[in-house]
């Protein structure tokens, strides 16, 4: 009476375990497949700005063209203007980061 039940149960949760193998298989395949989502700096910046810091914030490279620089300090500053609820701290890092790409940086004195 007990083989009969035992051996129903075996082959439902053996079912059960394989329907959850082909999701799971499924799912990864999708997920592998969908482009990578390009990320933002994360933050944490310098004292100093760098232009490898710069470009990082700015999502370009540190030689990148004067239109591509502007092209991505209006997006950057888009998502994180002050009148749409951003930071004036980090616009102000948004902006510093342009102008050093831009050849417009702080001037240094020796003295």
């Amino acid at each position: 009476m007990a083989t009969p039940l035992v051996a129903g149960l075996s082959v439902a949760a053996a079912a059960m375990g394989s329907r959850y193998m082909i999701q799971a298989w499924q799912a990864f395949r999708i997920r592998a497949a969908m482009p990578r989502v390009r990320k933002f700096y994360p933050g944490g910046f310098e004292t100093e700005m760098s232009k490898r810091e710069a470009a990082l914030i700015l999502g370009v490279r540190e030689r990148a063209a004067l239109d591509k620089i502007k092209e991505a300090h209006k997006r950057v500053m888009v998502a994180n203007h002050p009148d749409g609820g951003g930071s004036h701290y980090i616009a102000s890092k948004i902006n510093e980061a342009k102008d050093m790409l831009m050849g417009k940086g702080k001037s240094r004195s020796i003295f």
